[in-house]
């Protein structure tokens, strides 16, 4: 398997507090183009959408004291928290990588927003940087 795995950027998380007080930032003063809000309650996340030229933004809040944007902003505060690479086999790549000595936060792919199948890999091993692996899932939900 080559490099040419990783299709394109993905998306690019931010860790924030509050959703509501980030928004106007990117909607309105940016000028992105804000897609709408998906929850998932099983991982104690809410999550903004927006496009960026066909990459999406996203705004990830913690929605449960235990979850891991929860976690990731008492250690390290509001900010950066991944970057994801769309790829076509979420579990091919996985397997490359880890057979390529990559440790994988996620044994196999897992359920993400927007139906997508994601994998996390160990910051130790990708500089520093939290990396995901992001199969396509169904489309963005529209903006409430």
């Amino acid at each position: 398997m080559s490099a040419a795995m990783i299709r394109k950027i993905a998306h690019i998380g931010i860790a924030v507090k509050d959703l509501e007080e980030h928004l106007p930032f990117y909607r309105d003063v940016l000028g992105l183009k804000f897609e709408g809000y998906e929850d998932l309650p099983d991982r104690g996340l809410r999550v903004a959408l927006f496009d960026v030229d066909g990459v999406r933004l996203e705004l990830i809040q913690a929605t449960s004291p235990d979850s891991t944007i929860s976690t990731f902003i008492e250690r390290r505060g509001e900010g950066l928290h991944h970057i994801a690479f769309g790829v076509d086999d979420a579990e091919k790549t996985l397997a490359h990588l880890t057979e390529s000595g990559i440790r994988a936060l996620d044994p196999v792919p897992r359920p993400g927003a927007s139906g997508a199948k994601v994998a996390f890999l160990h910051p130790h091993d990708t500089g520093r940087v939290l990396l995901e692996i992001c199969e396509k899932g169904r489309d963005v939900p529209q903006p409430e």
